[in-house]
């Protein structure tokens, strides 16, 4: 699993790459922390690569989106593909992020 964070154009911009399980979520869940309090910029999470994940990689997910819209932030989740995206509506979820 890799996970990368960068700042561009305002915004954060995470990209998470591989599986993230359970061992690889608490790494990501180290690089991911500033996003936990995005101090009012939009976050953008990049799952092109990403090819699995686990109940501890959506609880990550789930504590950021929490973070950012305590701050007036946005989270969009991009290039999320079909099986990722059905782990997110068996979860419910799916009614919570915005996909791009």
């Amino acid at each position: 699993m890799n996970a990368k964070l960068e700042e561009i154009d305002g915004k954060y911009v995470a990209t998470l790459e591989g599986e993230m399980d359970t061992l690889a979520a608490s790494e990501a869940e180290e690089i991911l922390k500033p996003l936990y309090n995005s101090n009012g910029k939009d976050v953008i999470i990049d799952c092109y690569g990403l090819e699995y994940i686990a109940s501890s990689g959506l609880r990550i997910l789930l504590g950021i989106l929490k973070g950012a819209k305590a701050s007036g932030s946005k989270v969009t989740l991009r290039g999320v593909n079909e099986d990722i995206k059905n782990v997110f509506k068996l979860t419910g979820f799916i009614n919570i992020f915005e996909f791009e």
